[in-house]
């Protein structure tokens, strides 16, 4: 007994627990990988002034971080991808939730970058793109790099809610789930 609470049950039902990090941890990889491709190509776009698209990305952005995670899973399982399975169903819904987050980041981490920077890269010859790319963006992934370990920590608490759809842990134990 530790602080008055007895744990004896854990050598009992351990491969519950340990199928629940299997299943949070694979849900995190691939929404993590896929939020941040998605991420950080809507941050980049919205950075670089092009108003039809980035007005559409910044509708977009704010009416995904409106609406609860729940929801969207609700929308993408039983609404849009009925024939998606329910593992996937929860990876895309994480992603889209995820990765407007991630574009926020981004935007604000290039943002953040001196604007004296591409302009000093831009008078030794530089086109846009390599200014970007060799001077801008690696002083903004230091600027973002905290805020996308955040996001990683919430999206790890944001799988539990996939329960919602019920994605079980894994389908050999549902019978024995009556005597828990």
């Amino acid at each position: 007994m530790i602080f008055g609470l007895n744990f004896s049950f854990l050598s009992k039902y351990w491969f519950y627990y340990a199928d629940g990090l299997k299943v949070t941890l694979e849900l995190a990889f691939w929404t993590l990988i896929l939020a941040t491709v998605v991420g950080v190509a809507l941050g980049m776009i919205r950075v670089q002034n092009y108003k039809i698209i980035s007005s559409i990305i910044d509708g977009w952005i704010n009416f995904i971080r409106g609406v609860p995670v729940m929801v969207q899973i609700f929308i993408v399982y039983y609404g849009i991808a009925t024939s998606l399975p329910q593992f996937w169903a929860a990876v895309v819904s994480l992603t889209v939730n995820s990765s407007v987050y991630i574009a926020e980041h981004t935007r604000a981490g290039m943002q953040a970058v001196n604007k004296g920077q591409m302009e000093a890269a831009r008078c030794i010859g530089m086109s846009k793109m390599q200014a970007n790319w060799y001077i801008i963006i690696p002083q903004a992934i230091k600027n973002v790099l905290p805020s996308l370990c955040n996001e990683f920590i919430l999206l790890i608490k944001e799988t539990s809610i996939v329960s919602v759809i019920a994605y079980t842990v894994n389908h050999r134990y549902r019978a024995s789930f009556s005597s828990f």
